[in-house]
């Protein structure tokens, strides 16, 4: 297509953000364009949540396996690199969106192939893959859901050193031998697990003092306790100043040390994809995050006819959140677009309200780390009179779980409202306790109310009992 066209509602990014903010217009009516220079799907799809959770999953049912007398017996071998890899790609589909692009037509979204920018107020330029430049105007609103990529510190040879980001750890066709992984957060974390687990050497190599610096102190601790019990040679409070390559060999340097691999995996933050999407033709900053209320629309624009939702506003940097945000934003548009306000609890499904105080999460670690809320941290920096419960996971259900089973809980509860604001559980299959804890704090359930919120029986969900028995009830 070339020329000119136009459309209710444009959106720059189609991956799982951009497609939910597409989805949720289309059905409420609007005529929605769909703008995609990659894979329809995103990152999630193919490079981060689905191919790294399946790289995981098989060592972890392996270890809990390991730790059930007569299941364990049955585990007579190492895990299988090769079937390993094959499953992961099922999961991406081969790095085919085909699938994707079916759905995108059977809803009634117009995809276009190619790289949008803005060009001005409510008009995105797509300079689609055939060379052609199309021109599309929103009637209503442009929504960015360009998302986030991996951020290249400024070490002395780095990039030229070819190094892995996320992207190449979670695609790679084959386990390297030795892995450097510069980094302690997230990704570091759980692809020092993924990988040692297919039997590569790993060494990670960690600026702070600990792990997984935005959760609680425990989690980190626990977390690096795993890793090393796994093999990885984890090595804190370091500070990488170069980075060579020599053909199939690369050199990390730290002062008057170094490490040698054969692949290095930088995982130190993400930036927001705003460097080349013409957002200073709106008055706005190439490469920094773009700020949003609640609907998700961009404030400093003139006109408010801009959104921004997932991985480039900043807000919370997982797929859930800015797919959640995705809805919200979607209703919102819609809302205005019949010229209805939406501000006050009339409106509540058009703000992303959770991103202020009750985002989940889960890092797929070994133990795994499930936490939804204010770190105890957090939540008297917010100036809230809280008081903190901490539990060992204990319980009946966790020693039918695993012999030997360990993992703590807490929980992090405002005194003068008497409902919980955070809470964090470090254990094997605690993630499946999450969504519990994510409705009380959404739900602001008071803990006396909580009390006859009965757990079942054996289950590690009796953690909860305990620690509302430790808290005094």
């Amino acid at each position: 297509m070339t020329g000119s066209q136009e459309y209710d509602v444009v959106v720059i990014g189609a991956g799982a953000v951009g497609e939910n903010a597409a989805d949720r217009v289309v059905k409420a009516g609007l005529r929605a364009a769909l703008v995609e220079s990659d894979l329809i799907g995103g990152e999630c799809s193919y490079w981060a949540c689905m191919p790294s959770k399946a790289l995981l999953r098989g060592s972890e049912i392996l270890s809990e396996a390991r730790a059930v007398p007569g299941a364990a017996e049955a585990v007579t071998g190492a895990q299988d690199v090769a079937k390993t890899l094959e499953r992961r790609d099922g999961f991406t589909s081969n790095w085919s969106d085909e699938g994707q692009a079916k759905w995108v037509a059977d809803v009634g979204i117009e995809l276009f192939r190619g790289t949008g920018r803005l060009a001005g107020p409510k008009r995105v330029e797509v300079q689609g893959r055939d060379g052609e430049t199309t021109t599309l105007t929103a009637r209503q609103a442009v929504v960015i859901a360009t998302g986030s990529h991996a951020m290249l510190p400024p070490i002395d040879g780095l990039a030229e050193a070819r190094p892995w980001t996320s992207r190449e750890a979670t695609s790679a066709k084959a386990a390297p031998r030795r892995l450097v992984v510069i980094g302690g957060g997230v990704v570091a974390v759980e692809m020092a697990t993924a990988w040692r687990a297919l039997r590569s050497e790993v060494v990670m190599l960690v600026r702070g003092p600990s792990l997984l610096r935005k959760l609680e102190p425990f989690a980190g601790d626990l977390v690096l306790a795993g890793l090393r019990e796994l093999g990885v040679d984890v090595r804190t409070e370091v500070e990488v100043d170069r980075v060579s390559r020599d053909g199939n060999t690369v050199r990390v340097g730290m002062g008057d040390d170094t490490v040698d691999g054969d692949q290095v995996l930088v995982a130190t933050g993400r930036t927001a994809g705003t460097s080349d999407l013409g957002v200073e033709t709106v008055g706005l900053t190439p490469g920094e995050s773009l700020e949003v209320d609640d609907t998700c629309r961009v404030t400093g624009v003139d006109g408010g006819w801009l959104y921004a939702t997932g991985d480039v506003n900043g807000r919370r940097l997982l797929t859930h959140m800015g797919k959640y945000q995705a809805r919200a934003c979607g209703a919102a548009i819609a809302a205005r677009a019949r010229g209805e306000q939406v501000d006050g609890a009339a409106w509540a499904l058009t703000s992303a309200t959770a991103d202020h105080g009750a985002t989940p999460s889960v890092v797929f670690s070994s133990p795994t780390v499930a936490s939804v809320g204010r770190t105890e941290a957090e939540a008297r920096k917010d100036g809230l009179n809280v008081r903190a419960i901490s539990h060992d996971i204990n319980v009946a259900g966790a020693s039918l779980y695993a012999d030997g089973y360990t993992g703590t809980a807490k929980i992090v509860v405002d005194e003068d409202r008497r409902i919980l604001v955070g809470a964090t559980f470090v254990g094997p299959g605690v993630q499946e306790l999450l969504h519990s804890a994510t409705v009380a704090i959404v739900g602001e359930v008071t803990i006396d109310r909580l009390w006859h919120a009965v757990p079942s029986y054996p289950t590690i969900s009796e953690v909860w009992l305990r620690l509302l028995e430790a808290y005094g009830l």
